[in-house]
């Protein structure tokens, strides 16, 4: 069973991930405005992880005899001045979903709970795997500029989500 402090602050979390991908969803919408319908197609992957990672946080919930707590979600920034500025807009987040994960695990470690602590090292193993990606592809937006984006934007279209199994 989890602890109360340890129960709210994975209910946080669980109703960050949900703010997370409306964000994306937001970049999507933004992306397709501006006629990138290779990184619209890599935003909604985004989205759908960010979804995904919202269930297994609700299913841990439930399997450690808790309930979710589905609060209301900020609304996410819609407009961009560049695909630059939302990478980078992608890149503080992810760096923040990254510190919450940490956050969660200092929680976790102090109470001695280590089926939480198993559970978390997943989290924050995809957060290496997510600040690298983003990285890179501001990196790659920054050296191509305006008139290589097109290729970025085909590269961007073969990006795909498949949710592993919840366990």
């Amino acid at each position: 069973m989890l602890s109360q402090k340890l129960l709210n602050a994975l209910n946080d979390q669980f109703n960050y991930e949900l703010e997370s991908a409306n964000l994306y969803l937001a970049m999507a919408g933004y992306t397709s405005d501006i006629g990138l319908g290779g990184f619209t197609n890599w935003f909604m992957a985004q989205y759908e992880e960010e979804l995904f990672h919202a269930k297994k946080i609700m299913k841990f919930i439930y399997d450690k005899n808790g309930r979710i707590e589905v609060k209301s979600v900020a609304a996410p920034q819609n407009n961009f001045d560049s695909l630059l500025e939302a990478f980078e807009a992608t890149l503080e987040h992810e760096q923040e979903v990254t510190t919450r994960f940490y956050n969660l695990m200092d929680i976790a470690l102090e109470e001695r709970e280590h089926a939480t602590k198993s559970f978390l090292q997943w989290f924050i193993d995809e957060q290496v795997e997510e600040e690298a990606t983003v990285g890179d592809m501001i990196n790659k937006i920054k050296i191509v500029k305006d008139s290589g984006l097109y290729l970025l934007d085909q590269e961007a279209a073969k990006r795909s989500f498949n949710a592993p199994n919840l366990g």
